[in-house]
């Protein structure tokens, strides 16, 4: 449950389909995004979990598949989880990029931009059965996903 030390090129594919996005809404904010009312206990949680994410998702081999067995359904709906984020990032580059594109829902899932992911960590740490990833990711969402629900909470007033 602790995990084996080593390169986890699954962990990279995910942090660049994780990174590569970002960058670009870098450069692409939403019209009307304003992060001056961000919590600074939910931005602690945000940015630690970032870093340990990161940390525990890159250097433990238990995320590289090896073989087929019914464990790997954590696996699939954790790439799964992934793929639908790079499709809410699709949609939200192809939009007008307004705040309202940025927070909304994708197939009913709310804050998708926070919950896909942290949820697909999530699954990988289960997966890699890695208590670390499990944990970063925890403490990811409750940053996370804090922030982005306060900013959806911010569009309804």
């Amino acid at each position: 449950m602790l995990g084996h030390f080593g390169f986890s090129y699954i962990g990279l594919v995910y942090m660049l389909m994780l990174q590569i996005p970002n960058f670009m809404w870098a450069r692409r904010k939403p019209e009307g995004y304003d992060p001056s009312g961000e919590n600074s206990v939910l931005l602690v949680f945000e940015r630690s979990g970032q870093g340990l994410c990161t940390i525990s998702t890159l250097l433990f081999t238990d995320y590289n598949p090896t073989v087929l067995e019914p464990w790997t359904a954590w696996f699939v709906a954790s790439a799964a989880l992934m793929l639908l984020y790079e499709c809410y990032w699709v949609r939200y580059f192809r939009s007008n990029r307004t705040v309202v594109d940025f927070y909304r829902p994708l197939l009913g899932i709310p804050a998708p931009g926070a919950t896909l992911p942290v949820t697909a960590f999530l699954l990988l740490g289960v997966y890699g059965k890695v208590i670390w990833l499990i944990v970063s990711s925890v403490i990811l969402g409750i940053g996370h996903i804090g922030i982005h629900l306060q900013h959806v909470r911010g569009l309804k007033k």
